[in-house]
């Protein structure tokens, strides 16, 4: 599938955005680049110790795949050869209504930052063609930052770098580390960045990029060692250049002690522990392989990061299988954060819920996830 035929298919589904996808040219020429974005000043900024963050689910496809060039020129059909789980659609399944609803909500429970995963969900000027039905325009978008600084709530871009979470990528997620592949990096993360109005942090991802995940798509990439830090700093670099700092997940420190003096300070780091082997939050008694990831907040802390500890309700294998739910997650990380990181480098806390789209199917549980969510701070 060449470029111009990729950008053919994605016409299709884009026109109601009111842009020509046939017209983009090649990602890194002038033509793109001189599109206006509008400027834009948020209205709230939160005391760094006090963020209460919620991740929501603006896109969705940092966990599909996309079909490779031998696939065809069918687009859709394309689609269907890929594994059924991973399947990108080419449709936004945000429910706008459902979506005002939550954030509200959060809002009134006292969530004061929104961290928005966005994918393929917001319109990057410098690349129409990774935009899918239902994109949200540059002044929808915008519209929507004032409306939330007006709940008193600052609001954070995030896009997935992972290899294993960069389907919004579509095409380019085949090129990775390549020259290429770091120009529209850039573009799109210069092009949010302008989007919402110099933000002061930029969620970057780089979760779960390891074999486990890995082996799960039809087209596998995993970068190791050295080619995984020279992508993982550009990216770091790239935003930093802008203004904005840099806030990662923190996998890659499970498994690589270097992660601790190479990664730069610069870098919130964002450690996720779910208990999924529900083995606790003592690393005393907890001897599952989950402990590993409990130990990264003593780890980040020696090392003197800053740190956002990350919580859920989402219930994960382990928990399953066992027929215990998640409830009790972030209550008891948020006590742990608390007595491990100091207060120096503890700036805040954030829930992830892992529901998504946001949609009438998704609302109880993102809801009740706020809920448990605020019970934990107060």
């Amino acid at each position: 599938m060449d470029r111009r035929t990729f950008i053919k298919g994605s016409a299709l589904v884009t026109a109601s955005l009111g842009f020509n996808p046939l017209a983009a040219n090649n990602p890194s020429s002038e033509s793109e680049k001189v599109v206006a974005i509008p400027s834009l000043k948020q209205s709230v900024m939160v005391p760094d110790g006090n963020i209460r963050a919620l991740l929501i689910q603006l896109g969705e496809h940092m966990w599909c795949d996309w079909p490779t060039a031998q696939m065809g020129d069918d687009l859709e059909k394309a689609i269907l050869g890929l594994p059924e789980n991973r399947r990108p659609s080419l449709k936004l399944g945000c429910d706008y209504e459902v979506w005002k609803q939550v954030t509200e909500y959060a809002s009134r429970k006292g969530v004061n930052v929104l961290v928005i995963d966005l994918g393929e969900a917001l319109y990057y000027p410098s690349h129409p063609e990774l935009a899918i039905e239902g994109t949200w325009s540059v002044e929808k978008m915008q519209q929507e930052i004032h409306r939330l600084n007006g709940l008193g709530m600052e609001v954070i871009p995030k896009l997935n770098f992972s290899c294993t979470h960069n389907g919004w990528l579509k095409d380019y997620r085949h090129m990775v580390s390549s020259k290429h592949y770091y120009q529209v990096c850039e573009d799109v993360i210069a092009d949010a960045y302008k989007i919402f109005g110099n933000p002061r942090f930029f969620h970057i991802g780089y979760d779960e990029e390891d074999e486990w995940h890995r082996d799960k798509f039809f087209y596998r990439v995993q970068r190791v060692e050295e080619a995984w830090w020279l992508d993982f700093l550009h990216i770091v670099h790239t935003v930093e250049k802008l203004g904005a700092r840099p806030w990662a997940w923190s996998d890659y420190g499970w498994d690589h002690p270097d992660y601790f003096t190479r990664c730069p300070k610069s870098v919130v780091q964002q450690n996720w522990y779910y208990d999924e082997q529900d083995g606790g939050f003592d690393p005393a008694t907890n001897n599952t392989s989950d402990k590993k990831r409990l130990m990264e907040y003593w780890n980040l802390e020696k090392a003197g990061f800053d740190q956002i500890p990350c919580g859920t309700n989402w219930v994960g294998y382990g928990r399953a299988q066992h027929k215990v739910g998640a409830d009790d997650v972030i209550g008891k990380l948020v006590k742990l954060g608390k007595e491990v990181v100091s207060k120096e480098h503890l700036k805040g806390f954030m829930m992830a819920t892992w529901d998504y789209p946001c949609d009438s199917a998704h609302k109880e549980n993102l809801m009740k996830g706020i809920d448990l969510f605020a019970k934990a701070l107060e």
